[in-house]
């Protein structure tokens, strides 16, 4: 492919609910752009976009892909996006290297919850946005339905740009209303506008027309003085009203038909915004324009690791042109990078490519430091682009290796797909275990498929134990004597201590108050020691003792047979008293959760958090759908992504982030001091 000035170029990232159609959209223009011989389907495992083997046995989208073509002589970057919730990181990374968002709406359900996840995501990168309403040949298809249900959602920006001609069996083509002509099937042929929709679409132009001058005063003067309006006027300002966000044309389509597709290329081609319309912030200063001739800047929006080249960065030329076997300073890192062979990607096949200009996208391979969100750029004019931030996991596991042969493999085999994928994290918990979070459950098995496939390491994964502590109701002392004779010296130590309940998130403090050296100074530290010993293990079920304050009040030496290792077991088995007389009790991470699912499952889900022990906040309705917004122990809501699934047929999505300590009632503390009893004693059995 031939290099693009920055102007020719349009990057258009295809986002929208899952199963609405993208990817066979993807296939259908690069099929009439001349850019593949065939028409892939996801049934068959053969688009150009879903290469991978994960996505050919799940049949829907887990990776962004890079679908480049070349339509009127401009270079159409089109970047593919999973509408899968757990998969929405891909979908933030395909966003922040386009500058125009093609929002996919299903024709017959209309926007989605997942509709509204994209939506958010173009907004916070700010992209100018056009809806297409895909699948018009979908029985019960309904554009006008639809299209009212999107200018409800998003306001009177919302303009139809075509209206179809027929629905379902009958759809034939669309009719453009800027330039009122109608083309016909696949090959788009011009042809008068039928007779039946004729009265629709004059009606349907006034409104756009009426909603494009709105944005303009030299236009609006003109149409109130009833001067004729070109079609060359309408479209640049079309095209200035969408690149600011003034205005959200509506196209329709039908990808597996390929009817109006080459219609929404050729309106991405003119209307749609090239690099050099947008310019970039940089630390706050507007001063990247995607010059070919400025200063390089270059953003990595993904990194993935291909079986055959290795591991692959795709980047963007935001400013500058990058050119083949050239070394860029990684601002992130504060590292040199050395770039080799650049490639234009399309799907999984790469082709070496001389140089890429500003605006335009690409991938290079086998790059030292860098990763997702770093910005490479040169040495002498250093830049840092903003960051690309990512949703907090929701879903956690902890995960083992089934064989020995895995321990050591397991944690630099995870680190490698963490890369890849930013939606990921890893962390050990406090019981050592390796915990593998997430966006949910699909997202992790995934992952573990693609951990045994890439890497061959088998592993299973189990719930992850929940980070309770111990603490306590009231005051209690103890005082208890160490005393062993054996041949020789022998131990001895008194200690004498009180224990008491401070605020929540005071920790575990230790202070002494012993008079007239009854514990001699220098075993006073052994004490402190033995009772954060103690408390690191906990007393009561197993997990740490927070939130409480140990006072060693007196206590007893001998001058001969006293050591600090007979106070350290004095002071740990004075503790376990104490604890056991002041009404031990366990505290247990709560989280806040917000749940956005359609208006119907609002009732479900707040009657299931009620089983959940949740406290909640408020139902807050955001056009169709609810937010439900309170507070829920972690215990309660560690499978909560397949429970939400479930009950709102995998329209529901929610967050969920840690917020306070709060105490465990009295029979769940119970049932879990007996799970810790059980298993101690089961241990030492063996």
């Amino acid at each position: 492919m031939k290099v693009y000035a920055t102007e020719d170029i349009r990057n258009v990232v295809l986002i929208g609910h899952g199963s609405v159609g993208k990817t066979t959209l993807g296939e259908a223009a690069l099929f009439v752009a001349g850019a593949s011989s065939r028409v892939g389907a996801i049934q068959d495992g053969n688009t150009v976009s879903d290469y991978d083997e994960d996505e050919h046995k799940r049949k829907f989208s887990l990776n962004l892909s890079l679908l480049p073509l070349e339509w009127e002589g401009r270079k159409i970057n089109l970047i593919d996006t999973p509408g899968y919730a757990d998969f929405v990181s891909e979908v933030i990374c395909g966003a922040a290297a386009a500058d125009l968002a093609c929002v996919v709406v299903d024709a017959v359900a209309g926007p989605e919850v997942g509709t509204d996840r994209a939506w958010q995501i173009a907004e916070r990168w700010n992209l100018p946005r056009m809806i297409l309403v895909n699948r018009m040949d979908r029985e019960n298809a309904n554009f006008e339905a639809v299209l009212d249900a999107c200018q409800k959602r998003w306001g009177a920006r919302v303009a139809p740009l075509q209206v179809p001609i027929g629905s379902h069996d009958t759809f034939a083509g669309v009719v453009d209303l800027l330039h009122m002509k109608a083309y016909i099937g696949e090959k788009g042929e011009e042809a008068p506008i039928p007779a039946e929709i004729e009265e629709e679409a004059t009606a349907l132009r006034a409104a756009l027309i009426e909603a494009i001058v709105e944005t303009d005063e030299d236009l609006m003067a003109k149409y109130f003085a009833d001067e004729p309006l070109s079609e060359d006027e309408l479209r640049r300002v079309l095209h200035d009203a969408l690149d600011h966000g003034l205005i959200i044309p509506v196209a329709c389509a039908s990808g597996v038909k390929q009817i109006g597709v080459r219609q929404l290329l050729h309106n991405i081609a003119f209307s749609g915004p090239s690099p050099a319309d947008r310019g970039f912030e940089h630390n706050g200063h507007s001063d990247l324009t995607a010059d070919p001739k400025g200063p390089v800047a270059v953003m990595v929006f993904k990194t993935a690791a291909d079986p055959y080249v290795g591991r692959l960065t795709y980047i963007r030329v935001m400013n500058g042109t990058v050119s083949a076997d050239t070394h860029l300073w990684n601002t992130n890192k504060s590292a040199d990078e050395r770039l080799g062979t650049l490639y234009t990607q399309r799907g999984s096949h790469q082709e070496p490519v001389a140089q890429l200009q500003a605006g335009d996208i690409g991938v290079v391979a086998k790059l030292a430091v860098t990763a997702t969100g770093d910005t490479l750029c040169a040495r002498e004019k250093p830049y840092t682009l903003p960051a690309i931030t990512f949703p907090s996991p929701v879903y956690s596991m902890a995960v083992k290796p089934t064989s020995k042969a895995g321990v050591d493999k397991l944690g630099p085999s995870l680190q490698r797909l963490i890369e890849e994928d930013p939606g990921l994290r890893l962390s050990r918990d406090e019981a050592a275990e390796l915990v593998l979070s997430g966006l949910g459950d699909a997202h992790l098995d995934v992952t573990v498929e693609r951990l045994k496939r890439k890497f061959n390491v088998d592993v299973e994964l189990a719930l992850p134990r929940v980070p309770y502590r111990e603490t306590v109701a009231k005051r209690a002392s103890a005082d208890y004597t160490h005393k062993k004779q054996t041949g020789g010296h022998g131990q001895y130590a008194r200690v004498s201590l009180e224990i008491q309940p401070l605020p929540r998130g005071s920790g575990l403090k230790f202070t002494e108050k012993v008079v007239g050296g009854s514990v001699p100074k220098e075993f006073i530290p052994a004490v402190e020691k033995g009772v954060h010993e103690v408390a690191k293990e906990g007393v009561y079920a197993g997990y740490e003792l927070t939130d409480c304050e140990i006072v060693l009040l007196d206590g007893k030496h001998h001058p001969v047979d006293s050591s600090e290792m007979a106070f350290k077991l004095a002071a740990s088995q004075a503790v376990k008293e104490a604890v056991a007389g002041a009404s031990a009790t366990l505290l247990e991470p709560v989280m806040t959760i917000r749940v956005t699912a359609p208006d119907a499952n609002a009732g479900d889900i707040v009657s299931d958090l009620n089983t959940k022990r949740a406290k909640i906040h408020g139902i807050n309705p955001e056009g169709g759908f609810s937010v439900v917004e309170a507070e829920v122990p972690l215990a309660e809501v560690q499978r909560y992504a397949s429970d939400l699934r479930s009950i709102t047929q995998g329209r529901g999505i929610f967050e969920l982030e840690f917020d306070h300590y709060g105490e465990v009632p009295r029979p769940v503390a119970e049932k879990v001091a007996a799970e810790h009893k059980k298993a101690v004693d089961a241990a030492h059995a063996h």
